[in-house]
């Protein structure tokens, strides 16, 4: 075989299927169908497939690939879009040959970046593959320059989460820079604008969730007693917390609320009702939002900024016309907000 010959492209809409048929028969994990982001590839040979190779989203949660990168767990959700998993390498049957594997690694690699801009708008910096070291050793890995960063910790994905007991065989973790600069970019607290994507998401850790309803108990409720079914310290503490995550609109926090988990919910505090954690629904916070004492509001958010918005070493001024709010003399209401740079937390604002 000569390797020059090779041709890798991504598979075409009509290709598909042939694609997954293949990658069941003979790959021992089967076939993987499109989750979030992914580009599927061919190698072609003489006219023949000879490999067949996926990149899909990258895994959520990885502590040896977390700790490479030494991010912010607040950025770490809206810039996983930034890396790719290598989830399926087959080279199909009497198609072996020496130095294969790692051409066709290093083929699919020059190309991936732009290939996922062309299609999903946004470039690859790093791509991540997991390899159980009980049946393979990673070698085409390691011979086209990946790096072994750790071990995964053996827990299995389970709806709703992970599996309470290590039932899986741990794997090693692979991770291959497609920028030379991609730890840093990755991990710094501003992103570089030529890296910015349409949406960027934070995450909240278990213990924001479960302080923010005490920082709302003082909140006067505006609403009447009879028929409420959700405190306002949740509502307001869900209603904070999206906000936190990058939501910016009524429905966004809704929608936001309707994908926590019911782990999640619990720790909100959110009202128990047959056998489920309900959250409120997009009436309730946008009618406890415009009810809401604003100054009550403004001193329960600077008390815990004060305990957990520690991390800033300086902040961003930002001027803001409010839309739709006119004041006693009959002109637009514009605010100045104090925001930290490494956090994005508003610690003020002034009208």
């Amino acid at each position: 075989m000569q390797l020059d010959k090779l041709l890798v492209r991504p598979i075409l809409k009509q290709e598909e299927a042939e694609y997954q048929k293949l990658m069941q028969t003979h790959h021992y994990l089967g076939s993987v169908r499109k989750i979030g982001e992914t580009v599927w590839y061919c190698a072609i040979y003489d006219g023949q497939w000879v490999a067949l190779i996926s990149f899909s989203a990258a895994v959520l949660n990885c502590s040896a690939r977390d700790g490479w990168i030494g991010w912010n767990y607040r950025h770490q959700n809206g810039r996983l879009k930034l890396i790719a998993n290598n989830s399926r390498f087959l080279i199909l049957p009497h198609w072996h040959r020496k130095n294969l594997g790692s051409c066709l690694l290093s083929r699919c690699l020059k190309r991936l970046s732009n290939d996922w801009t062309d299609k999903y708008g946004h470039p690859i910096l790093l791509v991540e593959t997991f390899v159980d070291p009980s049946l393979y050793h990673g070698g085409v890995y390691r011979a086209s320059n990946w790096q072994v960063v750790g071990e995964t910790k053996g827990y299995r994905r389970v709806t709703g989460g992970y599996s309470e007991s290590k039932t899986q065989t741990k794997k090693l973790v692979f991770i291959k820079p497609l920028h030379k600069k991609a730890q840093q970019v990755l991990s710094q607290p501003i992103l570089n604008p030529h890296f910015k994507l349409d949406e960027i998401k934070m995450n909240i850790t278990a213990e924001h969730m479960r302080s923010l309803p005490d920082f709302f108990m003082k909140v006067s409720d505006p609403r009447r007693a009879k028929g409420t079914r959700h405190r306002i310290s949740t509502v307001l503490s869900i209603a904070a917390g999206s906000i936190l995550c990058g939501m910016k609109t009524y429905e966004s926090m809704s929608e936001w609320a309707d994908n926590l988990s019911q782990k999640a919910r619990e720790r909100f505090r959110c009202r128990y009702d047959k056998g489920r954690y309900e959250v409120p629904s997009l009436s309730i916070i946008r009618d406890v939002l415009v009810r809401v004492e604003p100054e009550e509001l403004e001193v329960a958010l600077h008390r815990w900024n004060q305990i957990y918005a520690q991390d800033d070493e300086s902040l961003a001024i930002d001027g803001k016309v409010m839309c739709n709010s006119i004041d006693q003399s009959g002109r637009q209401t514009q605010i100045m907000s104090a925001v930290g740079h490494n956090t994005g937390t508003c610690y003020t604002q002034k009208k």
